[in-house]
């Protein structure tokens, strides 16, 4: 016998606020979009201009952020979508695929960045310095601006973003200190070093959030809840035998799922049905899970499922 307890129906109390935050989530990503193409192809003009090949790399880089946060702004748009006939859980999930197609990008521009900055260590050229701090201060402006409306949202998608911004911003910081002292000392190969440190800190971020998103996609438990202490309190509950095939993962890296099988001692009438049904329900609000699914099995009833716990 199925049954949901109260616990599972909580999500859809909670979806206005969710939906909000998507929307404004996307919202943030479609305003950094824009923000970030416009910038792109001055910077090609730019870079051009200035003689600057680190200006025209970054164009390139931000060309391809201009693809991720494009892809990232779809997936977030839909994350907030209703589920369906097809995707029964909604489209939270997307968020997270949004996020691991953003960091592959973010990868593959990064390593793009140090196959053209480690040859100019050895052959460093002198580019137009003025022009390369007008345009680093108005690249610190712009990407600063995109970063400060992303990084308010929590979504692991929108912080995969976030991270592509602070590169940008901490890219165009060591081009106006390359082109300031470039103004008074030639010494052009700062201008490589510091692309090479920078890029060598983002990777590390990159590191950081694959470990993040790694064990969603492979359902993991998440950090942050105990699936064993979870069983135990539920044990504890009156009429509860014992807990099997408990199951607890994420669907986005914030919205977290749990099934699980409660063998109970007794056949349970309609009142005590309920009263259980209500702990369970207090003990998933204790806990912040986000949707529930519980089966009841009656004493001497077999256990339809199969599968190892």
């Amino acid at each position: 016998m199925s049954s949901k307890t109260s616990g599972e129906c909580q999500h859809t109390h909670d979806d206005h606020t969710h939906h909000h935050h998507h929307h404004h989530a996307s919202k943030n990503i479609k305003v950094a979009f824009f923000l970030n193409l416009g910038f792109t192809i001055v910077e090609f003009v730019g870079g051009i201009l200035t003689g600057s090949t680190a200006i025209l790399a970054d164009a390139v880089h931000d060309l391809g952020d201009c693809f991720a946060l494009g892809q990232a702004w779809y997936f977030e748009k839909i994350s907030s979508e209703k589920s369906s006939a097809r995707y029964s859980y909604g489209y939270k999930r997307f968020s997270l695929l949004g996020a691991l197609i953003s960091t592959a990008v973010l990868l593959t521009s990064s390593l793009i960045v140090l196959v053209n900055a480690i040859p100019r260590i050895f052959e460093p050229h002198h580019p137009h310095a003025g022009g390369m701090i007008l345009l680093a201060i108005a690249g610190v402006a712009v990407n600063g601006i995109a970063m400060a409306r992303v990084s308010r949202e929590s979504g692991m998608n929108s912080k995969v973003v976030a991270l592509h911004l602070l590169e940008d911003v901490l890219g165009w910081v060591a081009v106006l200190v390359v082109a300031v002292i470039l103004m008074f000392w030639d010494v052009p190969v700062l201008d490589p070093l510091l692309a090479i440190i920078i890029t060598l800190y983002i990777l590390a971020g990159v590191v950081k959030n694959l470990k993040k998103m790694l064990p969603v996609f492979l359902q993991a438990v998440p950090d942050e809840i105990d699936l064993a202490l979870i069983t135990r309190e539920i044990e504890t509950l009156d009429h509860i035998h014992a807990v099997h095939h408990a199951h607890i993962w994420s669907l986005d890296g914030m919205h977290t799922v749990f099934t699980a099988h409660l063998e109970v001692d007794t056949l349970l009438d309609a009142e005590s049905y309920m009263q259980l049904k209500e702990l369970i329900r207090t003990l998933v609000e204790k806990h912040g899970l986000y949707h529930t699914t519980i089966e009841i099995e009656y004493p001497g009833e077999a256990c339809r499922n199969t599968l190892s716990p």
